[in-house]
């Protein structure tokens, strides 16, 4: 072998050497590029924004000044009353959010191009279910900012408050995992948009969240009282002030409502996350 070729293997072993080696960024890593994405994207189409911004002012005002005078409740203010189910509400929407973003992504290919990169699948899901988790909180931001002006108050201490919105928080984690199940088991945007109109605005209204369960009829009343977002209405209300307990004729849920709401959030979370990852992989296989 000759001093040139010795040479020549050296350098080129040297540079091997030499060469960085490309390292994945860490979990966290991708889920804060996942959420920095859909955060980008709402900064480029800001009416996105709309339906956690215009939209709870218009039902705080129509509910509290249209339907509120025609209303009798346990409270002392039907705005005080009011205020907990429309936030229950948006955050049950935050299925909407994820499930048509998921789905959409899925459609265009966007999942695709993602499972390409050397990044794990499951931060697609974290990241979006973050970014949900964002958006529908700003959706409560506002609202609370609206009902502050209006005369709403949390006159149970900061704790009970902060109790409150974590309830709140962790009922709209479950939610946010039935929305990756439809938006990974439908095939289209409008089929995702149908199903889920027709399943989450009947719960948010059969419940009391804009209208005492007292004055329904008795089977009615009891759906209403068993829906587990009867039970975060509840325990928000009590928590911060805004009524008394429940009264004696009121169901069990309703009786035990901060309990009651997240064991309803864990069950949901622990019987519909496995379905959802399970429809996502086979929906994102081959």
């Amino acid at each position: 072998m000759t001093e040139a070729s010795v040479t020549a293997t050296t350098t080129t072993r040297e540079v091997a050497t030499a060469a960085p080696t490309f390292q994945p960024p860490g979990l966290l890593r991708q889920v804060q590029m996942m959420v920095w994405r859909n955060l980008k994207h709402t900064r480029r189409q800001p009416e996105m924004l709309t339906d956690v911004t215009i939209q709870p002012i218009m039902f705080v005002l129509l509910f509290a000044f249209v339907f509120g005078g025609s209303i009798r409740t346990d409270s002392g203010s039907y705005r005080e009353w009011l205020l907990p189910g429309i936030m229950a509400q948006t955050m049950a929407f935050a299925s909407f959010i994820v499930a048509s973003g998921l789905n959409m992504d899925l459609d265009k290919g966007v999942i695709d191009r993602f499972r390409s990169l050397p990044i794990s699948r499951g931060s697609v899901l974290i990241g979006r279910s973050v970014y949900a988790l964002i958006h529908s909180s700003i959706g409560v931001f506002v609202m609370s900012m609206t009902g502050l002006a209006i005369g709403w108050r949390i006159r149970n201490g900061f704790g009970n408050a902060v109790l409150a919105f974590a309830l709140l928080l962790l009922f709209g984690f479950a939610m946010i995992w039935f929305g990756i199940l439809i938006g990974s088991s439908m095939r289209s945007v409008e089929a995702v948009n149908g199903l889920m109109f027709t399943t989450i605005f009947p719960v948010t209204f059969l419940a009391n969240t804009f209208a005492p369960t007292e004055a329904m009829t008795p089977w009615l009343r009891s759906i209403a009282e068993w829906n587990p977002i009867s039970a975060l209405v509840q325990a928000m209300r009590e928590l911060w002030g805004n009524v008394p307990p429940a009264p004696p004729s009121a169901s069990w849920p309703l009786q035990h409502a901060v309990l009651v709401s997240v064991g309803w959030s864990l069950l949901i979370t622990a019987v519909v996350a496995p379905l959802a990852i399970r429809a996502y992989v086979r929906r994102t296989a081959g």
